[in-house]
């Protein structure tokens, strides 16, 4: 895909990089390719800084090797790595805060509340993702990829 983001744009406030838009982008036919892909250029034409989780990375993993596609996790796998200005750990502390989140709110998934965490602590507001679970959440703002730096 592109090499490491690491020019700052004007607008310097960081987006999480969720695992759905790597996937969508690099997968088959979807409706959501297009926009997803549409975005990544996006990213990487206005130098926008992109960050992840350790999670998104084990996400990618999982995902591939599961179905056998041990290529397409690689590519997967170095894509989010050049794309992001950092990939963030999953910490203690965010699993801590994971389980305070699914307490209140047990209709999240796992894997998002870890995001949350990991976002919170890396004090990130904003998520580029196509996953609708993350609208109306306090303090997180869900780009979809289809309006990203329009």
């Amino acid at each position: 895909m592109a090499s490491k983001q690491k020019a700052a744009s004007e607008d310097s406030e960081p987006y999480f990089l969720d695992t759905n838009i790597l996937m969508y982008a690099i997968g088959s036919r979807h409706a959501l390719r297009d926009a997803c892909r549409g975005a990544l250029g996006r990213a990487v034409d206005r130098q926008a800084t992109l960050v992840t989780d350790s999670e998104v990375l084990q996400e990618i993993l999982y995902r591939y090797f599961s179905i056998r596609k041990p290529d397409i996790a690689q590519v997967v796998y170095h894509a989010a790595v050049d794309l992001c200005a950092e990939i963030f750990p999953v910490r203690e502390s965010d699993t801590a805060r994971a389980l305070q989140l699914l307490l209140k709110r047990p209709d999240l998934s796992t894997r998002d509340a870890i995001h949350i965490a990991t976002m919170e602590a890396g004090e990130i507001r904003r998520i580029l993702s196509t996953d609708r679970d993350f609208d109306g959440l306090e303090g997180i703002e869900r780009i979809d990829p289809a309006h990203f730096l329009e």
